[in-house]
C-alpha cells in the first residue's frame, strides 16, 4: 500500500509500526511529547502509546544515552531522540567506547539494538553549534551504523530498518527535508542498510549525493536537463555500512563524478567517497572526482555569510558545466530553495 506522506509524518509512521509490533520498543528524548513533536516526527504517539512508552528527558546527553545503552542491553529496543547533531558529541564516550564496543566486547553474547535519532541542517542563523552533522566523524567507529534518509519513503523504510537492527544505529535527519513530501511503501518493508539508491537516471555525468544536497542534486538535474545534459543522481544514504557498487557502476557509465557532501571536505565522507571510486575506476573515469562541500570554516551566523558556506544546485550546475566543458548558463531566472519558503522553525 501506498501513502502519500511527509518525511516526517513517514517518521512518526514507522516509529508507530514497530512500537505496534513490538512491545519493547520505546521513545525518549528531549521534547519528544511537546505540542510540535520534533518536526511532526513523533506526532500521535503519545496519544496511541501513553507516557511509559514516549518520553521526555532531562538535558543530559551523555547520561541519556548511557540509559539508552543500559535499556539495549536489558533486552529493551530504546529509540533515542536528540535535537542537535551537534550535542551528540557529549555523548561521545557513550557512543565511541560503550555502544560501538558493547558486542565485540561480549563476543557476540550481548546485542545493542539502540536507535539514535538526531537533527542536522541549517536554518535561519544556526551557526556553528547547531549545524553540524558529523556523519564522518560517526561513520569512523566501528561498531556504528549510520543512515541519513533523503525522501519520505527513505525515512520510512530506514526507520523500520534501524528498530530492528541489533546494532546501534545512529540516523541523520535534516531539518529541512521534514515537510518533504512523496510516495511511501507503508507496508513494513524495510529498506537495507547498505546500498546507495538511484534517484534520477541519467547518462552524462553522475552527482553522488546525501542527505539535503539529494534534493539540490535533483533541481541541479532539472536545471541541466533543459539544456539536453542528463544527470544521474545516486542517493548515498548509508554512510555505513557503505555499499560502493551502485556508485562506482554508475560513475564508470558515466564516466564523471561529482560528491555533494552534506559536511565539511576535508577528513569527510566525500573523501571516501571519491577513493573507493578512484580506486576502482582509476583510468577509466573521463575526469577525476570532484566533492562539493562545506568551506572549512565554522558555519557563520548571518546569512549572506551561510550563502556562500553551503553548496546548492547552482553549485552543482557549475561544477558540471565545468566537466562536460560547457557555457555557464545564467540562472538567474532559476528559482533556488530558500528556507524563508517553507522551513517553519527549530522543533
Amino acid at each position: 500500500m501506498t501513502a502519500k506522506l511527509t518525511y516526517g509524518e513517514a517518521i512518526a509512521r514507522a516509529t508507530a509500526h514497530e512500537m505496534e509490533r513490538d512491545a519493547r520498543v520505546f521513545v525518549f528524548g528531549l521534547d519528544v511529547d511537546d505540542h510540535k513533536r520534533i518536526y511532526g516526527s513523533t506526532a500521535g504517539l503519545l496519544e496511541r502509546f501513553g507516557p511509559d512508552r514516549i518520553f521526555s528527558t532531562p538535558l543530559s546527553e551523555d547520561a541519556m544515552t548511557g540509559a539508552a545503552l543500559g535499556a539495549a542491553l536489558c533486552g529493551l529496543r530504546p529509540i533515542h531522540v536528540h535535537i542537535r547533531a551537534d550535542f551528540l558529541l557529549l555523548g561521545m564516550n557513550q557512543l565511541a567506547n560503550m555502544l560501538a564496543s558493547a558486542r565485540y566486547l561480549s563476543a557476540c553474547e550481548v546485542s545493542v539494538p539502540l536507535v539514535i535519532r538526531a537533527v542536522v541542517g541549517r536554518g535561519w542563523g544556526q551557526s556553528a553549534q547547531h549545524s553540524k552533522s558529523l556523519h564522518s566523524l560517526f561513520a569512523h567507529i566501528p561498531g556504528l551504523k549510520v543512515v541519513m534518509p533523503a525522501t519520505p519513503n527513505e525515512a520510512f523504510g530506514l526507520t523500520l530498518a534501524a528498530i530492528r537492527d541489533d546494532n546501534p544505529v545512529i540516523v541523520l535527519e535534516h531539518r529541512w527535508l521534514y515537510d518533504i513530501e512523496g510516495s511511501v511503501d507503508d507496508e513494513g518493508t524495510a529498506l537495507p542498510i547498505g546500498p546507495a539508491a538511484v534517484l534520477r537516471q541519467g547518462s552524462d555525468a553522475t552527482v553522488v549525493a546525501t542527505s539535503w544536497m539529494c534534493v539540490e542534486a535533483l533541481r541541479a538535474a532539472e536545471i541541466l536537463a533543459r539544456r539536453g545534459v542528463a544527470l544521474e543522481v545516486v542517493n548515498a544514504r548509508c554512510v555505513s555500512p557503505f555499499d560502493d557498487a551502485l556508485i562506482v557502476e554508475s560513475a564508470l557509465r558515466t564516466g564523471h563524478c561529482i560528491v555533494a557532501d552534506n559536511d565539511w571536505l576535508h577528513c569527510g565522507f566525500s573523501a571516501e567517497i571519491a577513493a573507493r571510486v578512484m580506486e576502482q575506476g582509476f583510468g577509466r573515469l573521463r575526469s577525476p572526482v570532484t566533492r562539493l562541500g562545506w568551506e572549512p570554516v565554522p558555519c557563520p551566523t548571518t546569512r549572506t555569510l551561510e550563502e556562500r558556506f553551503y553548496r546548492n544546485a547552482e553549485s552543482i550546475v557549475r561544477e558540471v558545466e565545468r566537466k562536460l566543458g560547457l557555457p555557464a548558463a545564467d540562472l538567474s531566472g532559476e528559482e533556488f530553495y530558500t528556507h524563508e519558503k517553507r522551513f517553519k522553525g527549530p522543533f
